[in-house]
C-alpha cells in the first residue's frame, strides 16, 4: 500500500498537537500539587491531555491511509516541534547539539520517505 500524502499531513498535524500538548503540560506541572481539586482545576495539563487524545486519534486514523513503517517515524518531529515552542514558549536556548538533533532527525525521515518511494516504484515492477 502506497503511503497517501493526506495521511503524512494528519501525522504532521498529530505531531503538531502532542508537542503542543507538552508545552501546557510543561505549565500545567508547574502549578501541580498532588490533591484532586488541585489536579481537576490545572486547566493547562486538562489541555494537554486533550491535546494527545486528539493526537492519538488522528493518528490511528492516519495509519487507513499509509504504511506505518513511513508513517510512525514522522512522529518524530515532534521533537523538532518542541525545540520550537521550548524556544518561544519557555525561552529555553538551543546549542549546536540539539540542532545537529534536528537536522538527523529530518535526515532520518527523508530518507525513510525516500526509501518507501524506491520500495513502491520496485514493488510496481518498474526499476
Amino acid at each position: 500500500m502506497a503511503t497517501k500524502l493526506w495521511a503524512v499531513g494528519v501525522v504532521l498535524f498529530c505531531t503538531l498537537l502532542t508537542s503542543t500538548a507538552q508545552i501546557f503540560y510543561k505549565f500545567g506541572a508547574a502549578k501541580l500539587s498532588f490533591n484532586i481539586m488541585s489536579i481537576i482545576t490545572n486547566y493547562e495539563l486538562i489541555m494537554g491531555l486533550v491535546l494527545y487524545a486528539i493526537g492519538g486519534i488522528l493518528l490511528i486514523l492516519s495509519f487507513r491511509g499509509g504504511e506505518v513503517s513511513v508513517l510512525y517515524p514522522i512522529i518524530a518531529t515532534s521533537y523538532i516541534w518542541v525545540s520550537f515552542l521550548s524556544i518561544y514558549f519557555l525561552n529555553e536556548l538551543m546549542n549546536l547539539f540539539k540542532w545537529l538533533g534536528v537536522f538527523t532527525i529530518v535526515a532520518g525521515i527523508v530518507l525513510i520517505g525516500h526509501g518507501s518511494k524506491k520500495a513502491a516504484v520496485e514493488g510496481a515492477g518498474v526499476i
